[in-house]
């Protein structure tokens, strides 16, 4: 299983469009290849629709290759639209991937005393199955107080160690941002982002990819 994280940094309400419709094209690329798609958690932007980031897990045997393609810098060329005469037309997001099932994933190193499971019922949708039983985990680092709830897989096995794997992600984003908030770099990360070399290029209104040119 991968985890896939799409966002829009600190990007404008252009890059959280643009986040949006890049989901959306992940999902058809995923339904083309026969790869599972579970939503784990998304921000919302300002305007209703788009999305400041999403994370999701990839399940199947395409799933790395799926998930690789959308490691990166992402560059969508479109004039805005909400900005008319704006003349930027570049928007960038980025993405990023961590396989759960390796060890390089971060969640070795969180000590299992430190951490709370505990089964819940699972909720919304997913029929019958999914309202009578409790193979649904909540996991709570208890240092920090973090807390995650998995109801992805149909077994507790699963769903704890995608739920050990979760908590090992938002740890390990939390002392980024924690750090470059204290050397006040989140702007020119995001900046850094801008000027790299884009792993996919996506063009228009239609969100249509530009092949690079051999």
């Amino acid at each position: 299983m991968m985890l896939l994280q799409l966002t829009a940094n600190t990007g404008p309400e252009e890059c959280c469009l643009a986040v949006r419709k890049a989901l959306a094209q992940l999902l058809r690329e995923c339904e083309a290849a026969g790869v599972r798609v579970e939503l784990l958690e998304q921000v919302d932007s300002e305007v209703r629709g788009n999305l400041r980031s999403v994370l999701l897990a990839l399940e199947g045997e395409g799933a790395g290759c799926v998930a690789s393609r959308w490691s990166g810098s992402l560059l969508w060329v479109c004039p805005s639209p909400y900005r008319p005469r704006h003349g930027r037309k570049n928007w960038f997001i980025g993405g990023a991937v961590f396989d759960t099932g390796e060890a390089g994933d971060g969640s070795d190193e969180l000590d299992d005393r430190d951490i709370r499971f505990e089964a819940v019922r699972a909720s919304g949708p997913g029929g019958q199955h999914v309202n009578k039983t409790d193979s649904a985990v909540r996991a709570t680092h208890m240092p920090s107080g973090l807390s995650v709830k998995v109801q992805t897989e149909r077994s507790q096995h699963a769903n704890k160690r995608l739920a050990r794997a979760l908590l090992a992600h938002k740890l390990t984003a939390l002392a980024d941002a924690a750090a470059s908030a204290a050397r006040d770099q989140r702007w020119r990360q995001h900046q850094d982002v801008e000027r790299g070399n884009a792993v996919r290029t996506f063009v228009g209104e239609r969100f249509v990819e530009r092949l690079a040119v051999p």
